[in-house]
């Protein structure tokens, strides 16, 4: 059995007693599978006695990354003194000011230091004390104990396994994951060289949103998703209706900011969600409660209201339908259709004979059918109406065609390309403010390693394909290009080595249940990680690493995706030295490189001096004129002698020097500047002139590739027009029987919101955040009453997959029949029982491959009670997971 310290009490540890805890730990002493060791140095100085920073000043300010996925990444700044960080802040770089305002940082980026110096931390690598090359012994994964090994021990463990994998199954039988992400990791390039392996991929946070483009085209280089104005535009619009979005919560930054500034210019605001969160308080919004998962419904609604009342009300658009758009009705098709479907037909219930109206919808989404007849009128072309959706509403099963029902009702009000008009998504670093990178990131001249395996698992079938060994082959390299997704092809697969270079998929995927079954029977699993992470813990080898602090320096940038918002950029630098024995994962690959006989200068062609060169010499800004971009960085040959790089000197606008005293490159905006953005307003003007990037040049209502990317995939049809489908685990499967509205065993919905205590995963081990946010479920007062339920119990909720307990928080804020399970939680399972006792979300969801193979998140069904056991504590009260060596 795991077992924890004696006398080690974390919720102390989060403030009065952190210096005290953190020194004695490192020479404390546990062993288990749950637990394991790492005790980092705290902060010697700068902290008082409550905690709060002193006003320590002497030392230097560097700028430290805040590198997580939250949507923020801020600006991060510490004080630094005998090498040892004492202080943090956040932007003052320059006055504050709605127009320009300072980059300011989170409540999880100022507990920064509590994660890169956590006692929690691994230091040293570890094996799992059962495990062996040639007896795996799996089944004990996640129960087993651990043991310090040396480096050479551990690299040379996972090199005998990788190379036994390849003798005995060949290169596909080892599964890189990361999602996206493994493309382009340290270990993508060793394993490439060594002759490939199989990928892993998902739809991760945009779920149906990432296939907009084969709606609406590529209409703005680098910036898929962003289809709406961008912030100083978003100030001219009268009606913000939002689609399950909660930026003050999942997007932290400046992000909020955008839609305060919009209603302080008077705009009024409507929010669709199951959940009345943070952002829709502050903005004042009125509440359409919406069922989870039945967004499709609700938006057919909306269309068929606007057509009901268009004769008297002059609701549509007609002339942007007719003229900008294909499939609409029956005389706009486009040239490619293959189906004699249109959408107006369709929602007249001319193909079904189900009209789809408002009361039709009310009976599935629950909001009233006077509600949404209100939202129709207020939808008009009249009014100026950004409709923006967060990307919630994508992460459901069976919802492929819910981007492009988005954008048609958008184009039948007309409200596209032009001033105060915006419709689509925007989420995570550019809520609110779209538009192109007024900073471009540069690139750091490395050429990729090319895959010679073509195998590619979607995230929804990997533990079944582990498990049965087999799955359902659609393409390799799936992104956003139409040319990556291939007809579906069964194929037989035979999984050996799981290698989680990072991400934590194990704990962000699809069935985590399932995933526990298929880590438990692969030959080997290995983990780079800086905590006994979910991955960590289902591991045989755990391989220690840096965090971004104790890195050379970098960039938090590249994409939209990736940076803060479009207006700046962060360069950050070393913060402190690596701690204890952890390695860079440029490190590991590099010394696994010599091991497999893989030529390392292949996979580290350039130095860290060169690469910074790089990246910063092809940097570009826009330049005031709005259209040029120009070299963004001035760099001299002393610059470029001090990095150690070669290369020519750059006449940029920003001296390198002032760049890494500032820490960040923020364009400075203003009323009236060239920098504004209008989404579609080339298009719009002019559509012959500047087609979109589909079939018809036009936006597609009738959308004949996506319907045959995903029929041709092979897990469920669609059609090629927006339509009401079955979401499997949606609300109708609440029900025994539809009909006779008679419940089922799992008559809730859950959903899982993004929560401040922590970005998707990380910083869910930090006392201060734990002790801030306690992650509890939320349920609806009267769902509480009529189970027993009263505020703060301990109540256990299941799901055909999975169980997990959490304390109750009551609240009028859910809707009634939904479960609120905030996103990101770290897995504890009672290996007894087979509960968790966290609250992992993922515990309670299951494979479902669908459509174009979008992760269901919130396509999750439950049963709520009173928990008979043991209550749970509070987390922050819970013992840290620390992992050490017998006897040390």
């Amino acid at each position: 059995m795991a077992q924890t310290k004696e006398g080690h009490d974390p919720s102390k540890l989060t403030r009065r007693s952190f210096i005290k805890a953190t020194t004695a730990a490192t020479a404390s002493v546990a062993v288990g599978g749950a637990l394991a060791a790492c005790a980092a140095p705290a902060p010697q100085e700068g902290l008082s006695e409550t905690g709060a920073p002193s006003p320590e000043t002497e030392g230097t300010w560097i700028t430290a990354a805040c590198w997580h996925n939250c949507g923020g990444r801020c600006l991060n700044k510490v004080l630094v003194k005998d090498g040892m960080p004492v202080r943090q802040k956040t932007d003052d770089t320059h006055e504050d000011s709605p127009d320009y305002p300072q980059q300011r940082g989170c409540l999880r980026g100022r507990s920064q230091t509590r994660q890169v110096l956590a006692e929690d931390r691994l230091k040293y690598p570890l094996k799992r004390k059962g495990w062996s090359p040639d007896a795996p012994n799996g089944e004990m994964r996640g129960k087993d104990e651990w043991e310090r090994i040396s480096w050479d021990e551990a690299l040379d463990y996972v090199a005998e396994g990788l190379k036994k994998a390849k003798e005995q199954a060949g290169n596909r039988s080892i599964l890189l994951s990361g999602g996206w992400n493994s493309g382009g990791s340290d270990m993508s390039r060793v394993l490439g060289l060594f002759g490939g392996y199989t990928e892993f991929w998902n739809t991760n946070s945009f779920g149906a949103w990432s296939k907009t483009p084969f709606v609406c085209g590529f209409h703005h280089s680098g910036n898929w998703d962003q289809t709406i104005n961008d912030r100083f535009d978003l100030r001219n619009s009268e009606i913000i209706v939002m689609l399950s979005m909660n930026p003050a919560w999942s997007a932290m930054g400046s992000q909020t900011w955008n839609y305060w500034q919009a209603k302080q210019a008077g705009a009024r605001f409507i929010c669709i969600d199951p959940f009345y969160n943070d952002t829709y308080s502050l903005l004042e919004a009125e509440w359409l409660p919406v069922r989870p998962a039945t967004d499709m419904a609700f938006m057919l609604a909306v269309a068929y209201a606007m057509l009901e009342q268009d004769d008297d009300k002059k609701l549509i658009d007609w002339d942007f339908l007719n003229n900008l758009t294909v499939g609409f009705d029956a005389d706009h098709m486009p040239a490619d259709a293959k189906e004699n479907v249109n959408f107006k037909d369709y929602v007249m219930g001319a193909y079904d004979g189900t009209p789809k109206t408002p009361e039709w919808a009310e009976q599935i989404c629950g909001v009233e059918a006077a509600k949404i007849r209100e939202l129709a009128v207020l939808m008009g072309k009249d009014n100026k109406v950004a409709f923006l959706c967060g990307m919630a509403s994508g992460r459901v099963h069976n919802v492929d065609n819910l981007p492009q029902l988005v954008m048609t009702l958008g184009a039948m009000g007309g409200h596209m390309g032009k001033s105060g008009h915006m419709t689509g998504s925007t989420m995570h670093a550019t809520s609110g403010n779209g538009g192109d990178a007024l900073i471009a990131a540069g690139s750091n001249g490395v050429e990729g390693i090319e895959n010679p395996v073509d195998d590619s698992i979607n995230a929804n079938e990997v533990y079944d394909a582990i498990l049965g060994g087999s799955y359902n082959w659609t393409g390799a390299g799936h992104a956003f290009s139409a040319t990556q997704y291939q007809p579906g092809e069964k194929r037989d697969i035979d999984i050996r080595v799981i290698y989680h270079p990072a991400a934590a998929d194990l704990q962000t995927s699809d069935g985590m249940k399932k995933g526990i079954e298929a880590h438990r029977k692969v030959d080997m699993v290995v983990t780079h990680a800086q905590f006994f992470t979910t991955n960590a813990r289902y591991s045989d080898i755990i391989l220690p690493v840096t965090t971004e602090w104790e890195k050379d320096w970098g960039f938090l940038g590249g994409t939209l995706v990736h940076s803060s918002n479009r207006e700046m950029m962060v360069h950050y630098t070393k913060v402190i030295d690596p701690l204890y024995e952890c390695k860079s994962d440029g490190e590991i690959a590099v010394e696994l490189a010599k091991r497999l006989g893989v030529n390392e200068n292949e996979v580290a062609p350039l130095t860290s001096g060169q690469m910074l060169y790089n990246t910063l010499a092809t940097m570009t800004v826009l330049d005031s004129d709005g259209k040029t971009y120009v070299p963004a960085v001035n760099i001299t040959a002393d610059d470029i002698e001090a990095m150690g790089a070669e290369g020519d000197p750059v006449d940029g606008k920003l001296e390198y020097k002032e760049l890494r005293e500032l820490g960040v490159y923020q364009v400075k905006r203003e009323q009236g500047d060239n920098y504004g953005y209008i989404a579609f307003e080339d298009y719009c003007n002019d559509p012959v002139a500047n087609p979109l990037d589909t079939p018809s040049g036009k936006l597609e209502i009738y959308c004949q590739t996506l319907a045959d990317l995903c029929n041709n995939m092979g897990w469920n049809q669609i059609s090629p027009i927006p339509t009401y489908q079955h979401v499997v685990n949606g609300y109708e499967d609440t029900f025994s029987n539809w009909d006779a509205q008679e419940k089922g065993e799992y008559p809730l919905q859950v959903i899982n919101p993004h929560y401040l205590r922590r970005s998707h995963t990380v910083f869910d081990n930090v006392g201060w955040l734990r002790e801030a946010w306690a992650n509890p479920v939320f349920l609806n007062t009267s769902d509480a009453t009529e189970k027993g339920i009263a505020d703060g119990d301990t109540v256990l909720v299941s799901t055909a997959y999975g169980q997990t307990l959490r304390n109750a928080t009551l609240t009028q804020c859910l809707r009634p029949g939904v479960v609120a399970i905030p996103h990101g939680a770290w897995v504890d399972v009672d290996e007894e029982t087979g509960v968790d006792r966290a609250g992992a979300d993922n515990y309670l969801s299951g494979q479902v491959p669908n459509g174009l193979g979008t992760s269901g998140f919130n396509s999750v069904i439950c049963k709520i009670e009173k928990y008979s056991g043991e209550a749970l504590g509070a987390d922050v009260d819970q013992p840290l997971r620390i992992v050490c060596k017998d006897g040390e």
